[in-house]
């Protein structure tokens, strides 16, 4: 009976000591942010985006009748369907928390779409496919179209990129207007 009782009291105690170490890692828990494809880390601020879209709006060559007008996501301008000839430069931010952008570069005459560049900043690897395969189908599918209410349904299996681009057709088309 001594023996059941020691092998009781050790199993019992080594039990103890088992949940005791469990136990211990139970403490105030520690939150340490991750740096991955989800948590929006890119490494670029919204102000380092700005200034590179705006540089790269004024490297577009134009000519001297043509304005070029660079601008991000918001206008406080008027869409008034009556638009200036002339480069704009709009940075649309996209995805889960805002990590993807692209600049789109807009030529616009008489109206109508003339040409467009893309020039992407991706996050992730799929990004970066989806705005290469965006930025060489946008041309066949916007040039020669009028600026007034156009919009794109996902071109090249970029759905986001797309919804990018149509807020930047926004954007565009306020900055364009001929404000009366």
């Amino acid at each position: 009976m001594a023996n059941t009782l020691k092998k009781s009291a050790t199993l019992a105690a080594a039990g103890l000591v088992v949940a005791g170490a469990l136990l211990a890692g139970c403490g105030e828990s520690k939150a340490t942010p991750m740096d991955d494809s989800y948590a929006g880390n890119s490494g670029e601020t919204e102000k380092s985006q700005e200034e590179q879209s705006q540089s790269n709006g004024s490297d577009s060559s134009s000519s001297d009748s043509s304005q070029d007008k660079s601008s991000s996501t918001t206008s406080d301008k008027k869409d008034t369907g009556n638009y200036k000839d002339g480069d704009y430069s709009i940075n649309g931010q996209y995805g889960p928390v805002g990590e993807d952008s692209i600049d789109v570069h807009l030529t616009i005459k008489d109206g109508n779409v003339e040409n467009v560049e893309i020039v992407g900043h991706p996050f992730t690897t799929i990004s970066k496919n989806h705005q290469d395969a965006f930025a060489k189908a946008i041309n066949g599918v916007v040039d020669g179209k009028p600026l007034k209410d156009l919009k794109v349904d996902k071109v090249a299996g970029a759905s986001w990129t797309s919804d990018a681009f149509n807020k930047a057709l926004e954007i565009a088309r306020q900055e364009a207007s001929i404000q009366q």
